[in-house]
């Protein structure tokens, strides 16, 4: 009876199973199709394999012998340091490998609080809170900050991350025409019924290499009761006189009320991001802040290495000092060269191309010269506004410089971009 009973269902069973086979295939041959779109439009976006450790010099899988780096976020050259290694390996023999938890169960070790003592003190702020990511930070902020009888105001070239954290919360949203004050005001003056009102920016726009003009957006800020919110990603450890940032460079440190920011360019190069800004703002965070709740615990050796990176920013400004020379060496031999290149006065160096074959073929001849660039297209940046961004580390020398304009020079003029 039993045997019976078991094959009298199984063609029931077998009709389910063949749905199930039918609509996976359909997802595959959607997934697929996707796929054979983006590679036709000249935006697949590859991964080179890298055999060394980060730096200006790397080993390139299918390349021969010493590459040179212009596209990593390694602007101080900090994420081989050889202290900031050694801090990493003396964290983990002493601490582990990972807390296998989160932060308020058995997750918190006296490295992660030193650590944001430090990040505290360098950025001049009360109190700090660590993330595993700066893109946790943005998404963990907005909706414990904001309500529905408040609003947020953001530049419409904001980076995703920020994006998508201003979509978790409830506020009313307002996206402001990019760096554009005048619109700002007009939004501030559209929110003003609001409860709070924050203003959220970018400190440096990742794309483009500008930087936001932070004295104007704090002096609307000012006029309109609002806070000023910055993400400082691609700007702490080198832009300022010591280092601290767009605000520093601006003179607005004690203007701006929140900022984000990132271990994992400038500072060491690993992982991690973080909030600093008012205690009863960082306790709240930790209270509901979701992604800080429910992820683990940035790992000892990620702590120990970053901790020593902000140690080393914090005793002196003479690696941040030397950044500036070497930007404007590469900025103007191309420009002298014939190139467009967006931004000013930022390590960010994108050379404008336009279309997206051109930047992924421009970007593959680099790397025959012994340089290591990637091309930039939709939907990373807008439709007609590919790019390769080149990236300028206190680890390059003058030479590695010089090199690196040579090569763009003999490809831009393979490819018509200069004559």
């Amino acid at each position: 009876r039993r045997i019976n009973t078991i094959w009298a269902a199984f063609p029931a069973r077998t009709a389910k199973a063949s749905r199930g086979y039918a609509a996976a295939a359909q997802a595959r041959s959607v997934l697929e199709n996707e796929l054979a779109a983006i590679r036709a439009a000249g935006t697949w976006k590859g991964e080179r394999v890298i055999k060394s450790k980060q730096g200006a010099h790397i080993h390139v899988d299918g390349s021969r012998g010493d590459i040179l780096n212009f596209c990593a976020n390694n602007y101080l050259g900090l994420s081989s340091h050889p202290e900031v290694v050694q801090a990493g390996v003396d964290a983990l023999k002493m601490y582990g490998a990972g807390l296998s938890s989160v932060r308020f169960i058995c997750g918190t070790q006296d490295i992660h609080k030193d650590l944001e003592q430090k990040l505290a003190k360098f950025h001049e702020r009360e109190d700090c809170i660590l993330y595993a990511s700066c893109f946790d930070a943005n998404a963990g902020l907005f909706e414990v900050l904001l309500g529905p009888d408040d609003a947020v105001l953001s530049d419409e070239l904001n980076h995703a991350s920020i994006i998508d954290g201003i979509r978790l919360c409830r506020a009313k949203r307002f996206r402001y025409k990019h760096m554009d004050l005048n619109d700002l005001e007009d939004k501030l003056k559209e929110a003003e019924s609001s409860r709070l009102r924050l203003v959220v920016t970018d400190g440096v726009f990742s794309m483009d290499g500008d930087i936001a003009p932070l004295q104007g957006i704090c002096d609307l800020a000012e006029k309109y009761g609002a806070m000023v919110f910055i993400d400082e990603c691609h700007a702490t450890g080198f832009l300022g006189a010591r280092g601290r940032g767009t605000d520093e460079l601006l003179g607005v440190m004690d203007r701006v009320q929140i900022v984000n920011s990132t271990l994992g360019k400038a500072l060491g190069g690993a992982a991690g991001g973080y909030t600093v800004g008012p205690k009863p703002l960082i306790e709240l965070l930790r209270q509901r802040s979701r992604p800080y709740l429910f992820s683990n615990s940035l790992p000892p050796p990620v702590v120990g290495s970053a901790t020593r990176a902000v140690e080393l920013l914090l005793a002196s400004n003479e690696i941040a000092q030397s950044m500036a020379a070497k930007t404007m060496r590469f900025r103007n031999a191309m420009t002298q060269a014939g190139f467009t290149i967006s931004g000013a006065a930022h390590p960010i160096c994108p050379v404008m191309l336009g279309d997206a074959q051109l930047a992924s073929l421009m970007a593959d001849d680099m790397l025959n010269f012994g340089v290591y660039v990637i091309g930039f297209s939709y939907p990373v940046v807008p439709k007609g506004k590919a790019r390769i961004r080149v990236q300028i580390s206190a680890a390059h020398t003058d030479q590695d410089i010089d090199h690196c304009v040579d090569a763009f020079i003999q490809t831009g003029r393979k490819h018509g971009v200069i004559s």
